[in-house]
């Protein structure tokens, strides 16, 4: 049972009372914002918290140690929340505190939830952010796993390829947009198509200048496609350029011939499948028919 400050608890007891919620969201720069459902800012704890409308909060079922916990939703109303740093990643990850507040008195208050920002969703001028609980974090993996498949970063310090590389980075030229989230692109006539597949792609310049994302497709055919995994939050323009990062799959062949770096392969590719532990030594007598064994 959370214990309640005696002030709050009061204020609950009450038959009238002047509560309401705000929401401190500290993202990883450091940057901290604040937002309350009051209509008017409140302020404890060196955070202003400004009115915005259209915030609502609602839990969503939770099973053991499941992402899932709280979702809020909200119009992208508020001075210092903007859609270009949704869509940039800069509030992924960021520290979500939620309190219950006695306006008239804000230091009679409880923090009621304690998480991290997780998948955003955003269409229009409108969010849906889910808050993932503490409890979840101890269902992440921790260490290395036994895998077939390398558990590196392309250009970590394990992987140790150099991202600098022209066979693993190039710049391309926005030639024509076909979709929000697919281009024609010059500058990559050298690579096979699926070269840069999996990879990123971070905008160098033009009006994106910045915004990054992975790519979804690399193809050649009638032109050169590119196809992010996200549409950007503006359109590309013709004459917009972005460095591209070749994609990596993770697998051992692809280390050895692509980035000829078998040497740092971070996998177990030479571990027992499904097919090894379910075989068996053939039969004696050769029948081996795949009935039961005498």
């Amino acid at each position: 049972m959370r214990a309640l400050a005696a002030a709050l608890a009061e204020r609950l007891a009450g038959g009238t009372t002047t509560l309401c919620r705000c929401w401190r969201i500290t993202r990883r720069d450091g940057v901290a914002l604040g937002f309350t459902d009051h209509d008017e800012a409140v302020t404890f704890a060196a955070t202003e918290f400004r009115p915005v409308g259209g915030f609502v909060a609602a839990d969503v079922a939770r099973h053991g140690l499941a992402a899932g916990g709280l979702e809020v939703e909200g119009a992208l109303s508020a001075e210092g929340l903007s859609a270009d740093d949704l869509a940039g990643g800069l509030y992924d990850g960021a520290r979500v505190e939620i309190y219950v507040v006695d306006w008239t008195e804000p230091a009679a208050r409880a923090r009621v939830r304690v998480g991290t920002v997780g998948e955003v969703e955003r269409a229009g001028g409108a969010f849906r952010a889910e808050v993932r609980g503490l409890a979840q974090s101890l269902d992440q993996v921790r260490g290395r796993v036994y895998s077939a498949l390398c558990d590196a970063d392309l250009g970590d310090g394990r992987c140790r390829v150099n991202l600098a590389g022209p066979a693993v980075r190039a710049l391309a030229t926005v030639a024509a947009v076909e979709t929000a989230s697919v281009v024609r692109v010059t500058g990559l006539e050298a690579y096979a198509g699926g070269w840069f597949a999996h990879g990123r792609l971070v905008v160098a310049g033009g009006a994106l200048a910045g915004w990054a994302t992975e790519i979804k497709a690399h193809a050649r055919g009638d032109g050169i496609r590119i196809e992010t995994w996200r549409a950007p939050p503006r359109p590309f323009a013709p004459g917009d350029t972005a460095w591209l990062t070749a994609g990596c799959d993770k697998r051992f062949g692809t280390c050895r011939t692509k980035f000829d770096n078998a040497v740092n392969f971070q996998g177990f590719p030479h571990m027992p499948g499904n097919a090894f532990a379910l075989s068996y030594p053939p039969h004696p007598s050769g029948d081996n028919d795949g009935g039961t064994i005498v």
